[in-house]
């Protein structure tokens, strides 16, 4: 009597893996988009004198091992002062007035975060 046997040895974790960087690299990709789409946001809402600061905006993405986040910076700093926090948060003028700040940031890029986070909630359900 013939006997057919088969035998495996080893398992799925290469294809395994290449399918997982897939899904990140996809997700990788919103925050792209989402990360353009806040600067843009910033820019039309930062106040503007010589539009330095509303240029200035940019992102980055940063990625560990078990998370990523998405980070907006503004690069005009004048004599060690990011304008953009002075312009949010307010400042003494040489003489000891002060200039009230302005709260631009938060409603320009609070309904990015909610589309964030509608999109991952998105893609938490569908696993």
């Amino acid at each position: 009597m013939n006997i057919v046997s088969f035998r495996q040895k080893g398992d799925y974790s290469k294809v395994t893996g290449w399918l997982e960087k897939l899904k990140r690299l996809q997700f990788l990709r919103s925050l792209d988009r989402y990360g353009r789409e806040g600067v843009n946001a910033l820019r039309s809402a930062t106040p503007v004198d010589t539009g330095l600061t509303a240029s200035s905006w940019y992102y980055q993405i940063k990625e560990s091992e078990d998370s990523v986040m998405l980070e907006f910076h503004n690069s005009n700093i004048n004599n060690g002062v990011p304008i953009a926090i002075v312009l949010q948060y307010g400042h003494v003028t040489p003489n000891g007035g002060w200039v009230e700040g302005r709260d631009y940031i938060n409603p320009a890029i609070q309904p990015l975060f909610d589309k964030i986070a509608k999109y991952a909630w998105e893609e938490v359900k569908r696993v």
